[in-house]
């Protein structure tokens, strides 16, 4: 009991020590204000936004599950910019975390920064998103089935579109490698459609970048609608994208001509599809995202095996299931 007292008071004042000179203005740090407090050690979470819902998810449950095991979290927001993100993760090595969290993004040039933390000693685990960094050394990952969720998005276009077909536009956001994935997923669903049709193909007519914010989405339906005014849908991908190219469409009164299919499954992603706003959604759990990531840290530290990578399969949502969905009520 002494030891174990004296191990949490070490502790505490190298972590007050460590925070004294780290003050980003996008930082905050979480407490649990329990006897356990710390006594694993700290883990340093970067988020990608803390702004998307999503994210806040997992920041929330990352941090309720970590305390729960004993440890200590550092909750930043990278604000989707690598730069932010880099400079946090030379933070966490300064402050000597026990292991560090990321949400990348950027897939490419994040491994710079993970790179230094696999210089210092410290493990890097990446969620939801992944890093395609060669050279770059992650622990552990656990995400969505991303490129099987593009595919039942492109199995939603198709049942939504039916037998008519029609020109569809994509929302992109390159910079993530789970989105990458997932607009191959829909393309390749989508090709095999058409592989043996001669009527009713569904064509995809342009790939405009849509940031994964609702405000860049909307200014880039704006444009696709322009340059095809015979639009029949919009693959976007995320919830925040779809609700911005339902502004644009709704502005330009075009919501019965062309249907949208999103992806994520957020509160507000299926109140739209109880709405009729959005078709359906492939959706994800970033619950089971974060809490698995904690788990896979504690089996790291402890030396127990774990799977390198873990992809969750999404499930297509569709209004009858928001219809019943407790959330909704």
């Amino acid at each position: 009991m002494f030891r174990r007292s004296m191990l949490v008071s070490i502790l505490s004042l190298i972590l007050l020590g460590g925070c004294a000179g780290n003050s980003p203005e996008s930082e905050s740090t979480t407490s649990t204000g329990t006897a356990e407090k710390g006594s694993r050690g700290t883990i340093g979470f970067s988020a990608l936004d803390l702004k998307n819902p999503f994210f806040k998810i997992i920041a929330d449950t990352l941090t309720e599950a970590a305390e729960a095991e004993g440890f200590e979290v550092i909750v930043t927001d990278a604000e989707s910019d690598v730069n932010n993100q880099s400079k946090q993760v030379d933070n966490f090595i300064t402050q000597e975390v026990t292991a560090i969290v990321l949400n990348p993004a950027n897939r490419e040039s994040i491994g710079t920064a993970i790179k230094r933390a696999n210089e210092a000693g410290i493990p890097v685990f990446t969620c939801d998103l992944q890093c395609a960094a060669e050279g770059a050394k992650v622990t552990a990952h656990i995400g969505t089935d991303n490129y099987s969720g593009g595919r039942l998005a492109g199995k939603a276009m198709i049942e939504a579109l039916g037998e008519a077909g029609g020109n569809v536009l994509v929302l992109h956001f390159k910079q993530a490698n789970s989105c990458v994935e997932r607009v191959e997923g829909f393309n390749d669903e989508i090709n095999e459609y058409n592989a043996n049709r001669e009527s009713g193909k569904i064509n995809v007519v342009s790939e405009l970048e849509g940031g994964a914010t609702q405000d860049v989405s909307f200014k880039a339906t704006q444009d696709g609608i322009q340059q095809h005014p015979n639009l029949s849908g919009i693959f976007a991908i995320n919830d925040p994208s779809a609700l911005g190219a339902y502004t644009a469409l709704s502005q330009a009164k075009k919501t019965d001509q062309i249907i949208i299919v999103g992806f994520d499954g957020q509160l507000e992603g299926k109140q739209a599809i109880k709405e009729g706003k959005i078709y359906a959604d492939p959706i994800q759990f970033p619950k089971k995202m974060a809490t698995g990531t904690v788990a896979n840290i504690v089996k790291y530290l402890d030396g127990e095996d774990f799977n390198a990578v873990e992809l969750i399969p999404t499930e297509l949502y569709r209004k009858a299931d928001a219809m019943k969905d407790p959330e909704l009520q």
